[in-house]
């Protein structure tokens, strides 16, 4: 079963200051990223390593962040539509389950309600046990699955019904199982949902390989197979589900919206800052360090993907009984 990028293969936290050079040498004097969950996930990841490289490498003269969970993602939303006078600064770090939890009414807005900027990275997916686990193997996880669903707990950083849980059950679907009778433990981000996998409250994760690479290269969990088509240069290590003989295949997008009504001319010079960074060295050791795959789709490109993927994976949903 694939589920690929087509061309490519409630608290909120302190903010946080990155500033490299003055804002008056930097193309955008400076970005507020709204992130829709906690601390330690991929949302925060992939807002703080996009400022991290955009302020370092001065096409913006300074970044600051605010976490906002809540809703499945949807305080943030809501938020920055009812700000949207206020926030042409804003920038909102958002991915696949801005799809799924519109498709399953998890909240009313969808991103026909928000300024698409571009999409930016991929992240796989990835089933990681805890490296003190009897789970040796896809084929372990997939032998007490079969055995026993209801004692093998599988959790992620979303909401029931999430992304994190459609992927698990994809997996287990393309390895055969019933897709329908996975036991998901949904946290908040995938900070929380890694610490429930070290700690033993799950026997397994469903997670973004990018969220897993150091705390494997840690030795604190192993990965047992990432949802890629081919073996990755930034994980050579880790086998595809395909080489541990299960054929699941699956990418998540990572993007970018502005507040509704914003002008023309400010989201192409987002969109411009975006593509600009994609050749700097501050960029491809974000990229590197976090294993993402590199992307690039603004404006209307942006919007033809998210709805040929709103179509794509509200079948899956049906099928897998989660519509």
């Amino acid at each position: 079963m694939k589920l690929l990028y087509k061309g490519v293969v409630a608290a909120i936290s302190a903010t946080a200051i990155l500033a490299s050079v003055p804002a008056s040498a930097a193309d955008i004097d400076s970005i507020h990223f709204l992130i829709p969950g906690g601390a330690g996930g991929g949302w925060d990841g992939t807002a703080r390593g996009t400022g991290e490289a955009l302020t370092k490498a001065g096409i913006v003269g300074s970044a600051s962040y605010e976490n906002m969970s809540g809703g499945g993602g949807g305080k943030a939303i809501a938020h920055i539509i009812e700000t949207a006078d206020k926030a042409g600064a804003t920038l909102m770090v958002n991915s696949t389950p801005i799809v799924i939890r519109s498709l399953q009414k998890v909240f009313p807005q969808s991103f026909r309600d928000l300024t698409p900027v571009a999409g930016t990275i991929g992240d796989y997916a990835a089933m990681v046990v805890n490296t003190d686990s009897k789970i040796g193997s896809m084929d372990d996880l997939m032998s007490a699955y079969k055995a026993d669903t209801t004692k093998v707990a599988i959790g992620g950083g979303s909401v029931a019904g999430g992304m994190d849980h459609l992927v698990a059950a994809m997996v287990m679907k393309a390895g055969g199982a019933d897709a329908t009778k996975v036991k998901y433990v949904p946290y908040d981000a995938g900070g929380k949902a890694m610490a429930g996998l070290l700690s033993g409250e799950i026997q397994a994760l469903s997670t973004g390989l990018g969220e897993a690479l150091e705390m494997s290269k840690q030795g604190q969990v192993r990965i047992l197979c990432v949802t890629a088509a081919d073996r990755l240069a930034d994980a050579k290590d880790v086998p595809t589900c395909k080489e541990a003989g299960n054929p699941a295949e699956f990418v998540n997008w990572r993007g970018f919206f502005g507040p509704p009504g914003l002008s023309a001319e400010k989201q192409a010079s987002y969109a411009a800052a975006l593509e600009k960074m994609y050749a700097t060295a501050e960029w491809e050791e974000v990229r590197s360090r976090n294993g993402w795959v590199k992307i690039y789709n603004p404006g209307s490109d942006f919007v033809t993907f998210l709805e040929g993927q709103e179509a794509e994976i509200g079948a899956l949903m049906k099928e897998l009984g989660f519509l």
